[in-house]
């Protein structure tokens, strides 16, 4: 691993910011560490960075140990959240920034921001001061900066966060693309799930000062290894007593689950795929989402939402629906795991064994 982390601790006061944190990060991988707000992802960037020192605890970086290493020799880059340019400076020189510190050639320093400038985007704006440049111009400026002296390790904490929805959702694409093209191990911090699954190849989940769940974007929403993680990616529901759910039967009594919209179907009886594993329900509202429709239904003791295409006809509050639930996220004993519709299953096992059979 080019990144290790062993047991970290870190505290402030009474509060516990991280808890015998430990994990491993191969080289030139694209990690986003998610969570809430103050479960503790920026103290863990920023004990990488050599900015904060962990109480207990050791961090590798390509196989030494930097406890007591300072920042400045480590060879990491930071992108700050709000980017801390020199206002002061020119874009040139904000790049430079870094380059003239170590004393390098100016030729070299020329050079080396004009290759910046171009990777970037910037090209044309290098005699620019910050207050002259868009938002997404400035994290650009943010970026190349910390580029500039070749660290070995990127790391951004919120590097979207003081950019517009339109302009960040562009500059998402673009920060994965440039950091393919060069290679670099860089970790941010983002409390965006959206964000971390279209930017990260690998997203460490991160909550209470614990890391609650560690792999790829698509691993981690199909199979949520906690509570914490199965309610805080997607769009999730908690559901008391799920056993009275055709088809869940079986649940032990006392058990909770969480819910997805995609996991459930919502039609008539002739449009859900399953009508021997639904069951009855009533239309609450119906609301655009742009791509689809999103169903409030009441069924039973449960209210629920689901998605439906706009390519169906649309439902109207007080409608009479018919519900499928395709599997629910039980869990009990701190464990999640994905349980399906036994209905739905066992009929699916009857004709495999009757097609087997013919």
């Amino acid at each position: 691993m080019y990144i290790e982390v062993k047991d970290l601790v870190k505290t402030f006061g009474g509060h516990v910011a991280s808890d015998r944190i430990s994990f491993g990060i191969r080289k030139g991988s694209l990690v986003g560490l998610l969570g809430p707000s103050g479960g503790g992802k920026t103290t863990i960037l920023r004990m990488l960075a050599g900015l904060e020192t962990p109480d207990s605890g050791e961090i590798y970086i390509d196989g030494k140990l930097v406890n007591d290493v300072p920042p400045q020799k480590r060879g990491i880059g930071f992108v700050f959240q709000n980017y801390a340019l020199f206002r002061h400076m020119t874009v040139f020189d904000n790049i430079a920034f870094g380059l003239t510190v170590q004393k390098r050639k100016k030729k070299e320093i020329r050079e080396r921001v004009s290759e910046l400038l171009e990777l970037t985007g910037l090209t044309g704006l290098e005699r620019r001061y910050p207050n002259q440049l868009s938002g997404g111009q400035r994290q650009r400026v943010a970026f190349a900066r910390a580029l500039a002296p070749e660290p070995q390790l990127l790391l951004l904490d919120e590097p979207f966060a003081a950019i517009d929805a339109k302009v960040r959702k562009e500059l998402r694409a673009w920060l994965r693309s440039t950091i393919e093209r060069i290679g670099i191990t860089t970790l941010f911090v983002t409390h965006d799930q959206e964000e971390a699954v279209e930017v990260a190849d690998e997203i460490m989940i991160v909550s209470g000062g614990r890391i609650e769940q560690h792999g790829t974007p698509y691993d981690i929403y199909k199979n949520p290894q906690t509570p914490f993680v199965a309610g805080f990616i997607g769009e999730s529901q908690l559901l008391d007593d799920p056993g009275s759910l055709t088809g869940f039967e079986d649940v032990k009594p006392g058990s909770k689950a969480i819910i997805r919209p995609e996991f459930t179907e919502v039609g008539t009886l002739a449009e859900v795929s399953a009508p021997y594993a639904a069951q009855t329900g009533t239309v609450q509202s119906v609301m655009f989402r742009g791509s689809s429709w999103q169903v409030e239904v009441r069924t039973g003791n449960h209210t629920i939402y689901a998605y439906r295409s706009l390519e169906q006809k649309q439902l109207k509050p007080g409608d009479d629906v018919w519900v499928l639930i395709h599997r629910l996220y039980l869990f009990n004993d701190g464990e999640s795991y994905v349980i399906e519709n036994a209905k739905k299953s066992t009929a699916a096992a009857a004709k495999v064994t009757q097609s087997a059979a013919l």
